[in-house]
């Protein structure tokens, strides 16, 4: 008589298989917006709600601070090209890695996603870029679960805008204006786009992303 498994058996280990949820969400913003302490606050609200939190850094100060940048390259959309096939090559190899965690909750974060490029170049440049990769815009906005933009320091917070703590950012209080309009404007369209602006001080703002990213993934929001 054979030893195997039946079709039935393994139904049953299928069936008692735990069903893995990976959300996959972008924090943008334009310069001096919060970005690094709000990945602070995302790790501690929501590694104390269970969930495994995963973050893949921003993609441009990586390569700018390595010594490859726009103004170095040939012209910025040779940059533009580079930045977004390693982009989307992090996002694969961390995609890939989630699904072999043991973990039911997994919250991946992207400090800026593809469609960040987009406010850098002129539409028939980003158009070229994305021809040359074979890369959809819709396919690639919507291929992150959520996204959450937070305003520039420029815009309503201006004494405390500053380029000092990071060595990427070079825009002027004008310019770091008109580049948060950009990615506000790149990611229209999105389902679930928020935008959390700078109304209510720099605690609130941080408290108000991670209720918005506790709505989203249904959980109670423990700090209001």
């Amino acid at each position: 008589m054979s030893q195997g498994i039946s079709v039935e058996e393994l139904f049953r280990v299928r069936e008692d298989i735990k069903t893995m949820s990976i959300t996959k969400i972008v924090i943008t913003g334009g310069p001096c917006a919060g970005k690094t302490t709000g990945m602070s606050w995302i790790q501690n609200a929501f590694t104390e709600r269970g969930y495994r939190v995963l973050f893949i850094s921003e993609t441009a100060t990586e390569l700018i601070s390595g010594g490859v940048a726009p103004w170095i390259c040939s012209d910025n959309t040779e940059y533009q090209k580079c930045q977004m096939k390693l982009q989307l090559e992090k996002e694969k190899v961390f995609e890939q890695a989630a699904r072999t965690m043991n973990s039911d909750k997994i919250l991946i974060v992207c400090d800026r996603g593809t469609l960040d490029n987009k406010a850098y170049m002129t539409e028939a440049d980003f158009s070229l870029v994305l021809n040359e990769l074979g890369l959809n815009e819709v396919e690639l906005r919507d291929g992150y679960d959520a996204v959450f933009h937070l305003v520039t320091a420029a815009k309503g917070a201006e004494k405390f805008y500053t380029t000092a703590n990071n060595t990427a950012r070079t825009e002027t209080v004008d310019e770091a204006v008109a580049l948060d309009d950009k990615l506000i404007a790149a990611w229209t369209g999105h389902p679930h786009l928020r935008i959390i602006d700078n109304s209510l001080g720099f605690e609130e703002k941080m408290k108000h992303l991670i209720a918005e990213i506790a709505n989203f993934l249904g959980e109670p929001d423990h700090m209001r």
